[in-house]
């Protein structure tokens, strides 16, 4: 008998109990999930930036952006909106349910190239949930980066993710926050507009000193390019995160392909010198 290695199935989901769960705002929802293995839990890795797939048996499975940072091991966190039958069936779950997740997948951003630069972090609506994985990666990692500024664009107040979290944000001395919305309500005093009218209130910056990472609506994407063109930061130093119907994690169905690329193993987060050569990634 020839002796054979076992190989990890990708495709075997591992259960894990939901801690906690709130909502944000109407149809999101913020869960903290667990692996119900305690040694996995401490032991599971990922980037900044990667993907998980979650299942339910018996509804579906769905890839979902991770939330929390790789630096508070123990506790994965996700920002789900409420859109279909997978997440219907997971909005009902209550702490303590289990659900089945696999994963890593995705690259994540290029942190060894961003140590020791300036960090502009640009969230649009729920492009914010991805983007909040490398805010707080950076805060827990403060001394390996250069500044740090955080703009984040919402349609209103009431519609802003995570705000209380990212208000107390505001307190510390260590970053410069920005937070627009497209229309006020009582109370608010902050910017009014789209998010590019946050770039005001940026200092002067060495455009070679700087990383920025963007996630949002496709539309935001085109305007605030421009912005940051006009710093003059180098086109392999602007990483976005995008999707594109993920559905395997590990580039075999196909959903996700474009030429030659699987946004599942080859993005989700792509440089902005990627998408000069594939204009469909946006």
């Amino acid at each position: 008998m020839i002796a054979t290695e076992s190989v990890e199935n990708p495709f075997q989901p591992e259960p894990a109990r939901i801690v906690r769960q709130y909502d944000l705002i109407k149809d999101h929802r913020f869960f903290q999930i667990r692996h119900l293995d305690m040694s996995r839990a401490m032991s599971f890795t990922y980037n900044p930036g990667q993907f998980l797939m979650l299942s339910i048996p018996g509804v579906g499975e769905a890839p979902f952006s991770i939330s929390s940072t790789p630096s508070r091991p123990g506790i994965i966190e996700l920002g789900i909106r409420r859109t279909g039958r997978l997440t219907d069936a997971l909005f009902r779950k209550r702490d303590n349910d289990i659900v089945f997740i696999r994963g890593p997948y995705g690259n994540g951003f290029k942190i060894d190239q961003m140590r020791g630069k300036d960090i502009l972090i640009v969230a649009g609506g729920l492009g914010v949930i991805p983007l909040r994985s490398i805010l707080y990666y950076v805060l827990d990692n403060r001394d390996q980066f250069g500044r740090l500024y955080f703009m984040y664009g919402a349609r209103s107040p009431e519609e802003m993710l995570f705000k209380t979290e990212f208000f107390q944000l505001r307190e510390r001395e260590d970053i410069e926050c920005l937070y627009t919305v497209d229309r006020a309500s009582e109370g608010w005093t902050g910017e009014v507009g789209v998010v590019t009218k946050l770039f005001k209130y940026l200092p002067d910056i060495d455009p070679e000193g700087v990383n920025a990472v963007v996630c949002g609506p496709p539309v935001m994407y085109k305007f605030v390019i421009k912005e940051l063109l006009k710093l003059k930061i180098p086109k392999n130093q602007i990483q976005m995160t995008l999707e594109r119907r993920m559905k395997c994690g590990v580039g075999k169905c196909g959903h996700c392909v474009l030429d030659h690329l699987y946004t599942c193993i080859d993005g989700p987060v792509f440089t902005y010198w990627d998408t000069l050569h594939f204009r469909e990634l946006i």
